[in-house]
């Protein structure tokens, strides 16, 4: 999926077709793409916390972080306060969290990327909230 067009040039002259308002142009440029694939771990932001997860931005696209995915604890949904709570760890997820995971199903729609339907988890060594990886770490570190 392209994500940005950048040093279009022309090249050659442009064609003009009898009945079609249209003129047609050979270019060169330079493209940057970005392809998602199957068990890639990618950075994200929290954009929106919902009952049954949380969706995570991306590059160009949002992931589904299920409930069930997102710790390895009982996860409650926080209505007033739009979080998800850990019940033994009292770990919370909110909107604008930077987080890891993994993609872990996808479904990429090409011609309309929004479309696209992308499965994510946290519940692997090495994921999760920023600051809990980090939390993490530090504990290691002391034992």
């Amino acid at each position: 999926m392209t994500v940005l067009i950048n040093n279009v040039e022309a090249v050659g002259p442009g064609r003009i077709v009898h009945g079609d308002g249209a003129v047609y142009q050979t270019v060169r440029f330079d493209q940057l793409v970005f392809r998602p694939k199957d068990n890639e771990v990618v950075e994200g932001v929290v954009v929106e916390i919902v009952k049954f997860g949380a969706f995570i931005r991306f590059g160009p696209l949002d992931g589904l972080l299920h409930i069930s995915q997102v710790m390895d604890d009982r996860v409650d949904y926080d209505l007033d306060n739009q979080r998800l709570i850990g019940k033994d760890t009292g770990r919370a997820l909110s909107v604008g969290d930077v987080v890891r995971a993994r993609i872990v199903s996808m479904e990429l729609n090409e011609k309309n990327p929004q479309d696209s339907k992308i499965g994510l988890t946290m519940r692997q060594p090495g994921l999760g909230k920023l600051e809990w990886i980090a939390e993490d770490n530090t504990k290691k570190g002391e034992a």
